[in-house]
């Protein structure tokens, strides 16, 4: 099998290290591996299949002779750096927002449009992470009847804030309990014991930019221009897995026997749905793994073309890091 030169940008954050891990997980056909971070952390090592690579400084010149970038980097150097990136010959899979809504770059989730890989140009965008759990556990309905509207509520993880995230959490919750005052530093308010509906700033009408996402990426990906989305993003104390409440509407009646069926043959998904057992997906239950778990399937009793879920999934691994490695391998079959 073909060997590949693969460039790891931001490759000391929870994203590009879960990266590197999954690319050996997955035996991707890595010939050479090439970190990449700030100067800072450059002449340092990271653990790759039983050795030590040196990660380099993520500068324009760094890409010549690699083969695929996969991004882990914020939107302003994923910006700066991705004209090098394809004016060297590589592919550029970036975990940033920053190329997601234009129009002449894919928007992937591998279980939902693969084909939309074919007409990529150097760059290829890796979805916000509540989206791709989101429509990998829903697109296989929208094969039943289409989606019209969805709306939804997402539970994200402190982990989604970044490793500084679970260390707030934590010491807060350690602070409370030897009844000390704490002070947020990461999140906007005390995240221990305690739920914050903002994610995001300000975008369109009062919803957040990471709100919009649901609509704007959600329409991309599962090619529906008219889909209609209201979504409520709230922060939990949960450390990491992020939940979503999701109701659809179609344009027909779909029961619940069908959607059970279309989830528990959906790629990508686990159907966990036993209500009177106490089965139900989980975040505890879905960290660490690459299955989206769907469950709580029920009618929509606000309108009878309706149906209501409940679904959770690791944002690092298949909300980021697990899906570009996906793109990836698409790319290379």
């Amino acid at each position: 099998m073909k060997q590949y030169t693969v460039a790891v940008l931001g490759a000391t954050g929870a994203v590009g290290r879960e990266m590197i891990k999954i690319l050996e997980e997955r035996n991707f056909p890595v010939g050479k591996l090439v970190p990449l971070a700030s100067a800072r952390s450059a002449g340092k090592k990271l653990p790759f299949r039983g050795e030590e690579v040196t990660i380099l400084e993520a500068r324009e010149d760094a890409f010549q002779g690699v083969d695929i970038v996969l991004g882990a980097a914020e939107n302003d150097v994923a910006e700066r750096l991705a004209p090098a990136i394809v004016q060297a010959g590589a592919v550029f899979v970036d975990n940033s927002s920053a190329f997601r809504l234009d129009p002449k770059v894919p928007l992937i989730v591998p279980e939902v449009n693969p084909e939309d890989v074919s007409w990529h140009q150097g760059i290829i965008s890796n979805p916000n992470c509540s989206t791709i759990i989101t429509v990998t556990a829903v697109n296989a309905l929208n094969a039943l009847s289409p989606i019209r509207t969805m709306t939804a509520s997402t539970y994200q993880a402190v982990s989604g804030a970044g490793a500084s995230g679970p260390i707030e959490l934590m010491e807060q919750v350690e602070a409370l309990s030897q009844g000390k005052a704490v002070e947020p530093k990461v999140f906007s308010h005390q995240i221990a014991y305690n739920l914050i509906p903002q994610i995001g700033g300000e975008q369109y009408q009062g919803y957040t930019s990471e709100e919009m996402k649901m609509q704007n990426e959600g329409r991309k990906i599962m090619h529906l221009p008219a889909l209609k989305v209201s979504c409520t993003c709230v922060r939990v104390p949960v450390v990491r897995s992020h939940s979503i409440s999701v109701s659809l509407h179609f344009d027909r009646p779909v029961s619940v026997e069908e959607v059970r069926a279309a989830i528990a043959a959906a790629p990508g998904c686990l159907l966990v749905d036993d209500l009177a057992g106490k089965r139900y997906p989980m975040p505890l239950d879905t960290s660490d793994q690459d299955l989206v778990f769907v469950g709580r399937i029920r009618p929509d009793l606000t309108d009878p073309n309706g149906v209501c879920l409940w679904c959770c999934g690791d944002q690092i691994r298949k909300g980021a890091a697990t899906n570009a490695i996906q793109i990836a391998e698409l790319l290379v079959k």
